[in-house]
């Protein structure tokens, strides 16, 4: 595995670090793909009980590259498929791991990145942490990330985060349901390791099976919501507003919308 994503076991909790700190762990199709493995990996290994999933440097994880984004934006249709297939096949792999799994969120946690730490288990919070869904900002559209906020914190509040993409601070993300505990400054790591030895006390098999039937109860219908999602996440790729978007935001500017 490469260094995008560092990972490490001791008292059978497996930490998974998000490591592009220089690129806020902003995703790249190398560290999705080293996530998946990791995450696959985890879920097979007998001593790994729980995983901790955590970011370095001064972020949880910036979302999906828009350097790699404006790239994609000259490729064809079926590029864009596939790199939509990765990030769904991620977010998948993550909601059906079999072990529990504990998002332990500093800085900013925006788009991709916000839905990695709303389908872990548990979302622990420092006061510093803050969430945005920002596609729409860019021109872009939060297909898959959607069906799994939609799970997590019901379609009106979906609604409001994906339409405005505006930020949600750590004490909102709690009221409103998308992070189960903001912990004290400083804690946020030990506090994830509390809650991995509570986890552990627990019978391995019963954890296994509850979290199956959880995602069982949702299995059609998220199946077909990731359906429409891919299809959607591809097509918005291809769009003006996308190519222009990506690009107002890296030059720094104002986006001129041409779909306006």
């Amino acid at each position: 595995m490469s260094e995008t994503v560092l990972s490490s076991l001791k008292n059978g909790v497996r930490t998974l670090t998000l490591n592009r700190p220089e690129r806020r762990n902003a995703m790249n199709p190398e560290m999705k793909t080293d996530l998946i493995a990791a995450l696959r990996k985890a879920g097979a290994d007998h001593a790994c009980r729980v995983v901790v999933l955590c970011g370095a440097g001064e972020a949880f994880c910036a979302g999906l590259d828009l350097k790699v984004l404006a790239a994609m934006g000259q490729r064809s249709a079926g590029e864009h498929t596939v790199e939509a297939e990765r990030i769904a096949l991620l977010f998948r792999t993550l909601y059906e791991c079999p072990k529990p799994t504990i998002a332990a969120v500093h800085g900013a946690a925006i788009g991709g990145g916000a839905g990695l730490a709303a389908i872990c288990d548990f979302t622990l919070a420092d006061p510093d942490a803050w969430f945005a869904y920002t596609e729409v900002k860019i021109g872009y559209i939060p297909a898959l990330v959607s069906a799994y906020l939609v799970l997590q914190a019901g379609e009106k509040r979906a609604r409001d985060l994906l339409l405005t993409g505006r930020v949600v601070g750590a004490d909102e993300a709690y009221r409103i349901g998308l992070v189960n505990e903001v912990t004290p400054r400083g804690s946020l790591m030990d506090r994830a390791q509390d809650l991995a030895a509570i986890l552990i006390e627990n019978s391995p098999q019963s954890l296994r099976a509850t979290k199956a039937l959880l995602a069982a109860q949702s299995k059609a219908w998220l199946d077909a919501a990731i359906a429409g999602a891919l299809m959607a996440n591809a097509e918005s790729r291809g769009t003006t507003d996308f190519r222009e978007g990506v690009a107002a935001f890296l030059e720094k500017r104002k986006p001129a919308w041409a779909s306006r």
